[in-house]
């Protein structure tokens, strides 16, 4: 076991009286229940099982009994965006990770307009989706600190607990991973990123293209267009990420 993630881990546990963190995982697929959920206790999360959408939404106590809810998309009767849906609307605040074989934006736009914290896909390494969950348990540890810290790099702010950006005051619509290689290039403006490093910051360190170099180069490169887009449709003017052919890209400071 990844010995920081278990201390960290029990420092939460600490946080919430002693008792360990305890996770939903809603999922149709009995065999994915079962080893995420072997996975998780050996981290030392207590975790229960719900076979589908209507298990989860008809239990009483969730927002009482659970500190997080990993939910797939695709489930028979009522799939996850609608569990969501219905469980915000009954002012269920429990974080929300989605996980799932739909990697398209669209899904991941509508999974977090709907109110889930990530969107995480199932193809991942159990490491990625740990570190995601580190990362949501850290935001609640620590009730002190502002609700949404900021970081202003120029007139670009990056609100780091809900991961939305403002450009020249103005909200940019990034998805959660659109941001994560905003602040990535932004918190190192004026330094050359590698497409290695931007990919990584995507899908988490060591993982392989498909498609090899070139495949990955083309993902990165689809990414930022979609990047520059978005801060263009508010600032047409907007030129703070750069090419540097054959290498990657960097943020003009």
């Amino acid at each position: 076991m990844n010995g920081s993630l278990r201390d960290l881990n029990s420092e939460l546990a600490a946080s919430n009286g002693g008792a360990a963190l305890k996770v939903a995982i809603v999922d149709d697929d009995p065999l994915f229940r079962e080893a995420l959920r072997l996975n998780l206790e050996d981290e030392g999360y207590r975790v229960a099982e719900f076979a589908d959408g209507s298990a989860i939404v008809n239990y009483a106590a969730l927002d009482k009994d659970f500190d997080l809810i990993l939910l797939d998309w695709k489930m028979p009767a009522m799939d996850g965006i609608e569990v969501l849906r219905v469980l915000r609307g009954r002012g269920v605040k429990t974080p929300v990770i989605f996980l799932t074989l739909l990697s398209d934006e669209v899904y991941e736009e509508a999974a977090l307009a709907g109110g889930a914290v990530d969107f995480v896909d199932k193809s991942r390494s159990f490491s990625i989706l740990l570190r995601r969950i580190e990362v949501i348990r850290l935001g609640v540890k620590k009730p002190d600190l502002p609700v949404d810290a900021e970081s202003d790099i120029g007139p670009l702010c990056l609100k780091l607990a809900s991961k939305r950006a403002e450009w020249r005051g103005q909200a940019v619509e990034l998805t959660v991973r659109e941001f994560d290689i905003v602040a990535a290039l932004a918190a190192r403006a004026g330094i050359d990123m590698k497409y290695r490093d931007i990919y990584d910051t995507v899908h988490g360190q060591g993982f392989h293209a498909g498609d090899g170099e070139e495949g990955l180069r083309a993902t990165v490169r689809a990414i930022i267009k979609r990047i520059r887009g978005k801060f263009r449709a508010i600032d047409p003017e907007f030129d703070h990420i750069e090419t540097f052919a054959g290498f990657g890209y960097r943020w003009r400071p």
